[in-house]
Formats: C-alpha cells, structure tokens, sequence
C-alpha cells in the first residue's frame, strides 16, 4: 500500500525516522485516505479544497484500511481534505509498523528517547524498499509511465519537503524546483484520470499548507 511504502522512505535502514513528528503524521495520514480512495472506499469532491465523503464502512480485511474506515467515520461526511490530513486521530503509524512486522520486512527495536519513545524499526529485509527506490527512478528518469502510488508518493514526499533528501540519486541530483516541476509533470500523467489527479493535487496543497502555515506563524512570532 501508498502509505506502507512511505513509511519505508520515510525510516532509514537502522529504524530512524528520517522526518519524525507531526509532519510524518500528516504525510502518513496522506497516504491512508488515497489508499482508501483506490479500494473504492473514499471519494473526493470537485471544489477547489476537496471535501472526503465516505462510502462503506464495511471492513476491506486490511487492519491499515479498516483502521482508516473506522477514523474517518468518526468525522462528519465532507470533511476537507486539509482538516483531515492534520487531524492527528488518522495517523496510521501504529498499523502500518505492525503490517509490516508481521511481513518480515521489519523489527521492532529498541524504543527512543531513553526508553519512553516508539521503538526503532530496523528494516530486515530491504528488499521490499529496493524494489520501491528502483520503480520510483524509473518513473523520474522517465524510463516508465507512473502509476497512482508513484504520483501520490512523490507528491506527497515533496509536501512533506523531503523529496530532495530522500531521492537524490532517483531523481538523478534534481533539486527544489526543478524537482517538484517534475512531480507535478508526473501527476499529469497517471493513467487513473481527473479524480486521482485531484487528490494528489489536494494532497500536496494540503501538506503543504500544514508544512508553510505553521513556519509563517513561529517566523512572525
């Protein structure tokens, strides 16, 4: 799954969290509603800020979905995307380490700060991510057509401003600009249609609201 693969970019190797805090919540809570969107769960409405509306709540048989279906049913239908992106409730994290445990890709470690933290997650079978890194350089290098999770991935990477950092060599050493033109280039062109288009669109203004409104505030503070 979208957000499965973005807590594998988002750890290193040693089990670190390469973007730790609230703004790994609102990228991971990102991935969860378009991941809910491709199994046909969630909808996205046309206005300019798209608004969620929720189909059933009925158990899809993945504890990551069906966690995401029992949050978002707690939230009134329509609610903006933006809103829920930060709501802090719809982080998945939890879930998503479990998966993945239970997949052998990764361990449980020891927790951070002196033992009152998460525990580390070192990864145990790097496959899983070096297959992720070598598709996403494809898609950059524009050796193959990108599919909705690459799309969603790496604009949800560049909202979080880590796409720089964390895909140097996929991109082939693109930087700030350059690079998010590309993502945006990238969007354009999955195969999915309009709606995927918007909510990758309304992802990224999402988290990048999240990211610059809360700097612009402790900057005029």
């Amino acid at each position: 799954m979208i957000v499965e693969e973005l807590y594998l970019l988002l750890t290193n190797r040693a089990g670190k969290q390469e973007r730790p805090g609230t703004l790994r919540a609102y990228g991971e809570a990102a991935a969860l509603v378009t991941d809910l969107m491709v199994a046909g769960r969630v909808r996205l409405s046309e206005h300019k800020v798209p608004r969620v509306h929720l189909g059933s709540t009925e158990p899809l048989g993945h504890p990551v979905l069906d966690f995401g279906l029992q949050r978002l049913a707690q939230k009134k239908d329509g609610t903006r995307l933006d809103t829920l992106v930060t709501w802090s409730k719809l982080d998945p994290e939890e879930q998503v380490v479990a998966s993945l445990v239970d997949a052998g890709v990764l361990t449980l470690g020891s927790k951070t700060m002196l033992g009152l933290g998460r525990p580390s997650t070192p990864e145990i079978d790097p496959a899983p991510e070096g297959r992720l890194r070598a598709r996403l350089a494809e898609v950059l290098l524009g050796r193959a057509a990108p599919a909705v999770a690459d799309a969603s991935l790496l604009s949800i990477l560049v909202g979080l401003g880590v796409a720089q950092h964390l895909l140097s060599a996929e991109s082939g050493g693109l930087k700030g600009r350059r690079l998010k033109q590309r993502v945006v280039e990238l969007s354009a062109q999955t195969a999915a249609g309009s709606a995927v288009g918007r909510a990758v669109d309304g992802m990224n203004a999402a988290l990048m609201t999240a990211v610059i409104v809360p700097a612009a505030v402790a900057g005029s503070g």
